[in-house]
């Protein structure tokens, strides 16, 4: 097994947790597509299911080529150990259901993902635990808000789809000095922009559909954490709860992607800072969030705990809702699409696709505005995503302000 030592997130993200000569030569690692694996004697079945030593006795649990998967994303995102299941929101249900019982509470940010939304508001809350939201962007409302039920602190940063930012050293000190566990949705930056755990955070949960693959696809999620933690979402979780393993054939589907996660983010990035740029100057545009740019409000916090900016844009048009619905429709080059993180710009109105999930009043509440339109910057050429933006806002009838 080649460990990877102090080199560089590319390398481990090509060979960490694999030695080809181990496997007859095979450059990539092979497939196991068993569900079950032998024991041998009835001895050793007992110690497996007892945890008492290593190995795979059945592919819900674990599987050989998931382990290299799991490895792999653990130490790109500097922790003890990973953990591979069936979609990102497996990965949030998964951890969240082992971590929390009836009469417990979890703070979460004032805004997440909409199915995130739904799985803490029409699952958890339906089973007695208490979900209370706070603006997680100004860190004097967590210790007011924690009280001695409050076992999880859980947020996105940048959060989808408004891009706001949460100091993840300072959150992760104040929930370590009350005895709290923090977990963060990493999937809009990628372990090669922001490692969470690096600032404090405990658990760190993915989306492995979008920038860790990168092609579009597969359905996958990832969970990274200390080994005592994984094992028990492992067991709990997925294990014993939800049943949402990964398949054999979406891990190396996902390891492909890894080999190229940082090249792709780089040009996502770059390409995002000058669309942002060009948006912000477009004065048919009202708004536009991006961690990138000098005028977004928390820049500053993102050129602390960013490597760089990302590839997710927001965006508001004058006109509101039916203008952005408009710019939409009359984009060619971009596609219309939910999902986030292909080679494929793709762009969605969140208060009818994504967040559909909250009320008209609940979205206002949570800062997500009608008129709000989300941009996964892909790898297209520039010039011409550009282009395909100015075209759209040409033809579409917005009106330009002064």
């Amino acid at each position: 097994m080649i460990h990877n030592k102090g080199q560089g997130f590319a390398t481990r993200a090509i060979h960490h947790a694999y030695d080809a000569q181990e496997h007859q030569g095979a450059l990539n690692p092979p497939m196991h597509l068993s569900s079950t694996f032998t024991f041998e004697n009835a001895e050793h079945g007992e110690a497996l299911f007892a945890g008492k030593c290593e190995g795979h006795f059945y592919s819900r649990v674990s599987n050989p080529t998931l382990s290299i998967l799991e490895q792999r994303i653990a130490c790109l995102e500097g922790a003890e150990e990973g953990l591979a299941v069936a979609s990102g929101i497996a990965a949030i249900t998964s951890t969240l259901w082992t971590l929390l019982s009836a009469g417990d509470e979890i703070i979460v940010d004032k805004t997440l993902y909409g199915c995130t939304y739904a799985f803490l508001h029409q699952g958890l809350a339906k089973f007695g635990v208490t979900v209370t939201h706070i603006d997680l962007s100004n860190t004097d409302n967590l210790l007011p808000a924690i009280s001695n039920k409050t076992k999880v602190i859980y947020y996105e940063t940048p959060a989808n789809p408004t891009m706001a930012l949460v100091d993840i050293k300072l959150v992760s000190e104040i929930a370590k000095n009350a005895g709290i566990l923090t977990v963060v949705d990493n999937t809009y930056a990628s372990p090669f922009i922001t490692q969470p755990i690096a600032l404090g955070a405990d658990i760190v949960v993915h989306s492995a559909t979008k920038y860790l693959g990168g092609h579009g696809d597969l359905i996958a999620g990832l969970i990274c954490a200390k080994a005592e933690l994984i094992q028990s979402i492992r067991i709990e979780g997925v294990k014993d709860m939800t049943g949402a393993c990964m398949s054999p054939f979406t891990a190396m589907l996902i390891m492909r992607g890894l080999k190229t996660l940082e090249l792709r983010m780089k040009q996502h990035c770059e390409s995002a800072m000058n669309i942002a740029k060009y948006l912000e100057n477009n004065t048919q545009v009202k708004n536009v969030y991006y961690p990138g740019l000098s005028s977004f409000s928390q820049h500053h916090l993102a050129t602390k705990q960013m490597q760089l900016f990302g590839g997710m844009i927001a965006f508001e048009v004058h006109g509101g809702m039916l203008a952005g619905k408009r710019l939409i429709d009359k984009l060619s080059l971009i596609q219309c699409a939910v999902s986030l993180g292909d080679a494929e710009s793709l762009i969605q109105h969140p208060a009818s696709m994504t967040h559909s999930t909250y009320s008209p009043e609940q979205r206002i509440h949570h800062g997500i505005s009608d008129d709000l339109i989300r941009l996964s910057v892909g790898l297209e050429s520039c010039d011409d995503i550009i282009d395909d933006l100015q075209q759209a806002l040409n033809n579409s009838s917005i009106k330009t302000v002064a």
